[in-house]
Parts: structure tokens; sequence; C-alpha cells
């Protein structure tokens, strides 16, 4: 395992941050009982577990960006971002309860082991006590159960299956990034509208928790408005070439192609299908479609020309002109000169908002930052109104069903915005089947 520390680069100077409206209130509690972790009078660490390595780097190397720029926003620097447009406005960049943000750094390598490995060591070595990042449902679902048993927050990154908060979801875990049904949801009626409903589907799917989810609930919602599934198969995370898998597509009578991959995957199988043809085919009468049912802009940018036209949805994009997301573009973009990623805005959100559960709580201590999170409502983070439930720590929040652009104006213009979902759309009850058989459990504030 590869794994990098970087605690004093979160102590940057201070300088005032000032926003405008009522502040929430306080969450008072008792304070009583140790806690894994408790920092001192000076310091807080955070860990930050991202991919370094693997299929997800590009991703991972955009959440640590973001998080860099969340801890300096937090201590004081820079415009100080979202913390302007923040519904809530107890942060005041003077750090976390008065103390100042240091963090540490490790390398998931898209490998729950090694993920797992490298919280563990920030947790016991470097005394961090909320975990946060990951671009991998898998590793997402082995962070989050560790922190379960450690006794501090995960505050999830980009974890897009419906187990994370699903069966496999905990009281010390917090997801702010959407899941797979959810995207089904949304993308089904446009899917519906574009390509009529009288369509036979082929599946690629990422064999592991995002993949089977993601395949589940784009099945489940196309099915429902007429599409047939002709087959689904699995494919290793790890493969870089997908032909062989592609070519069986050609002769099973599916006129749509469902890559549910992600990242390098994504961007290679694409690619493999634009090879063999199935962008110029006919089948059954239609045009071939491909759909990515999650997309990202890093993705669109490594699949090139190919992406054009192709519908999927994302969490949030650059784009949107609502007052967070633009604080948010600005901050990112003057820093690192580009803007950022679903990746990014998601990984700086969880780290305003575990920042804002711990003030408004006046406690580090896990069980109260949880209970300050849960029914937490909010805005300005750049998603509109958004719910953390309490049922299940998954955050409700409007959904973008995007394309790829067929005339962008740079490398950075790729994906447009066809569809805001509401919110309601994507609502579900929390004893819903495909989130059916895990259990929240107990807060564990740990030592």
């Amino acid at each position: 395992m590869t794994r990098t520390t970087l605690t004093r680069r979160g102590l940057l100077k201070s300088g005032a941050v000032t926003g405008a409206g009522l502040a929430v209130p306080t969450i008072f509690t008792s304070g009583a009982g140790a806690f894994t972790n408790e920092p001192g009078a000076s310091e807080v660490v955070l860990g930050f577990n991202v991919p370094q390595t693997g299929p997800y780097a590009d991703e991972g190397a955009d959440e640590l960006r973001a998080y860099e720029l969340a801890v300096e926003h937090l201590n004081g620097g820079g415009d100080g971002g979202m913390l302007n447009t923040f519904s809530s406005k107890v942060l005041d960049g003077t750090g976390i309860l008065g103390r100042k943000v240091a963090y540490v750094t490790g390398d998931t390598q898209t490998k729950s082991d090694a993920a797992r490995a490298s919280a563990k060591s920030m947790i016991e070595k470097d005394g961090a006590i909320m975990i946060t990042g990951g671009s991998s449902s898998g590793v997402a679902v082995a962070v989050q159960g560790l922190c379960q048993e450690a006794g501090v927050i995960f505050m999830a990154g980009l974890t897009h299956s419906n187990d994370t908060t699903g069966k496999d979801k905990k009281a010390n875990g917090f997801r702010h990034f959407f899941n797979a049904y959810m995207s089904g949801a949304a993308l089904a009626p446009v899917l519906a509208a574009r390509y009529g409903t009288d369509r036979k589907a082929y599946h690629l799917t990422a064999d592991y928790t995002w993949g089977w989810t993601q395949e589940e609930s784009i099945k489940a919602s196309t099915e429902a408005l007429g599409w047939e599934t002709v087959n689904a198969v699995k494919t290793p995370l790890a493969a870089t070439d997908f032909s062989s898998y592609i070519a069986p597509v050609l002769n099973s009578g599916a006129d749509v192609l469902v890559l549910n991959h992600y990242g390098g995957n994504m961007v290679n199988s694409l690619t493999n299908a634009v090879q063999f043809g199935l962008r110029d085919k006919q089948v059954n009468g239609k045009n071939f479609e491909i759909v990515v049912p999650l997309y990202s802009r890093l993705m669109a940018r490594g699949a090139g020309e190919n992406v054009k036209g192709i519908l999927g949805s994302t969490n949030w994009h650059w784009s949107l002109q609502d007052e967070g997301s633009q604080a948010f573009v600005k901050s990112f973009g003057t820093k690192y000169g580009f803007p950022p990623s679903q990746a990014a805005h998601t990984c700086y959100v969880q780290t305003l908002l575990y920042a804002d559960a711990v003030t408004r709580a006046g406690s580090f201590n896990p069980c109260d930052v949880a209970a300050a999170l849960e029914g937490f409502e909010f805005d300005g983070m750049g998603n509109g109104p958004t719910l953390y439930r309490a049922d299940d720590h998954q955050c409700f929040k409007d959904v973008l069903v995007v394309q790829g652009k067929e005339n962008p104006t740079s490398e950075f213009d790729l994906l447009e915005v066809v569809e805001v979902t509401p919110a309601a759309q994507v609502t579900y009850p929390p004893d819903h089947p495909m989130f059916a058989g895990g259990s929240l459990g107990e807060c564990n504030p740990g030592a």
C-alpha cells in the first residue's frame, strides 16, 4: 500500500469568511463519555482516503484537490467558497470548534482491503477523527464498516451502489452522493422519450456491488417502461480491454448497450464499442444506442468524441448556475486552473457538512455529530434543497440527466444537462426492496 502523510499541509493561514443569513441553532449535547481520537485544544485531524492508483485514480486526484480546498476554506484561507453560500452559517473560517484542521491521506488503490488498511492506519497512527473519500462502492462499504467498528464518522465520497445506504448502511456512515436507484428513476423517463419504449437492452456490468445494483436499478426502471433486457454480463473491475465482451452484443438482437461501468472501465468499454461500429449500426429497424448510467466529466474527457449524444446521469455539474455551484467552481478554478468534477464537489461538500455538524453539536463525539446530521436539511451547496434522511443517512436532492455535447467549446465543456429531475421523483421509502436487509444499528463512539 502506498500512503502519503500530509498532516502539516492542513495548517493554513487564517482569514475571515463571512456569509449572510441566520445561523442554524446549535445542538446542545452532554459531551459525556470518551470517544475515539478526541482532538487536543489546537488541532483536529481528518483522514482523506482516495484512489491515487487504479482505474479510478483520476477521480481520486480531483477528490484530493477538493479536500485540500475544503481545509483551506475551513482554516480561513482563500475566498471561503461555499462557506459563503451554505444555508447553515456556523462555519466562520476558524477551523472546527477553534481547532485548525490538519489532514492525512491514503491510497485506496480502488481495492477494499487496501482502503481498510489505509483508513485503519489513519485512525490508529495519525489520530484521524473522521474518514472520508473513495471512488468505489466496494471501498466505501468496506471503509464504512471499519469506521463503525473504530468509532469514527465516515463521510462517504463517490459511492453509487444502493448497498452503501441499503443493506450495508451503518450508523457512523453518511452519503451525500446519489445512488443507483436514483439514476434509474431519473434516466428511464428520458430514455423512453428519446428512444421509445420498445427497446432491447444488453448490459455490461462491473462485477462488484456498484455494478450489480446499477444494473438492477436500470433494468427495473427501463423494463417498467416496456424495455426488454436480452442479456446482462459481468466484467472484471481490473479489465482494460472489453473487446471480448462487446463482440457478442452484435449478434444478440439488442439495440441498446448499457455500460454499467465507471472511470477507466467506462472509457475503455465505450471506446471498444465504438471501434466495433455499434454507434453506426441499425438493429430492429432502430439506430443502435449506448447508455452510460453514471457519468462524470473526467470520464467524458477520457472517452473524447465517443461520448457525443450519449445519455447518463450525474450528481452535480460545474455548469450549474446556482450561487453555491458557481462559488465552488470559482474557488476550485482559481486554485487549480480548471473546473471541478462531481467527485470533487461531493468530497468538498462532505467535509463542510462534517465540520458544520460538529460545530452545531458543539462536540467531536461521533454520536453527537451523527445526531446533528440526521434529518438535517440544507441548501447552498450546489444541489438545491437537500435532506440527510435519518432512516438511512442518504441525501435526497435533485438528480441531473446529462448527455455528451455535440459541439464542446473546450476540453472541460463535454457534458450538458438535459433534465433536472426533482428530488421527489427519485425519493423512495426506507424499506424499498432494493435497500432491504440492513440496519443502521447504534452509533459507536469508540474508545
